[in-house]
């Protein structure tokens, strides 16, 4: 008796292949020139099926890099904890500079901040599935330093991440400088004599 296709894993690879050509299309001609039409072509699937799971080429696009983005469950979102801050937040960083330098990364990052700087849905989407539960666990990690006496207990933890990353989202976003290994291990060491204990961490 002949087995029946599967619907479910039918439609995730149609998710799949719809997110691959929405990756590859803008970054190889720009969020501008993208259309729901070139995405469903490159991946083989029509107009309809598209719409049927997303509202916009911007929703598309940020579910095409979150897609890129996610490495499995939901845990594996935590960050290292060996009891070395420094040496945790130098792999972090370390990967983190490297994804950014990615040109597999650079055109849907590009493309999807350009939507999110003029699309406050997608913005308020954007930190609702990604950028805010990667800031919740990236703030565990700092609570774990702080009860461990290796950052300020009052230290602001929103502002503690905006040090840390800042810098490097500016110079990604303006190409101001390079995004190397040695970059990342200087913003650690920037972060952790601003944030030491009895220095005084919170923001006033």
């Amino acid at each position: 008796m002949a087995k029946q296709p599967n619907p479910a894993r039918r439609s995730q690879r149609s998710r799949q292949a719809i997110s691959a050509a929405a990756r590859e299309l803008v970054s190889e001609m720009g969020y501008v020139k993208l259309t729901i039409e070139a995405i469903a072509t490159r991946a083989g699937v029509g107009k309809q099926t598209i719409y049927r799971w997303w509202p916009s080429k911007g929703a598309v696009v940020l579910d095409a890099f979150l897609a890129l983005s996610e490495s499995g469950p939901e845990q594996d979102m935590a960050l290292p904890d060996t009891g070395d801050l420094k040496a945790d937040l130098r792999v972090v960083m370390r990967a983190t500079v490297a994804e950014f330098a990615d040109p597999a990364f650079e055109g849907p990052i590009r493309a999807l901040n350009t939507e999110i700087i003029n699309d406050p849905a997608l913005a308020a989407q954007y930190r609702e599935k990604l950028a805010g539960p990667v800031d919740e666990a990236k703030k565990a990690r700092l609570r774990s330093a702080q009860r461990a006496g290796q950052l300020a207990p009052d230290a602001d933890l929103d502002l503690a991440l905006e040090l840390l990353y800042g810098p490097l989202y500016q110079r990604w976003l303006l190409r101001s400088g390079p995004l190397t290994p040695q970059y990342a291990d200087a913003l650690v060491d920037a972060f952790l004599k601003a944030m030491r204990p009895g220095i005084g961490g919170s923001a006033h």
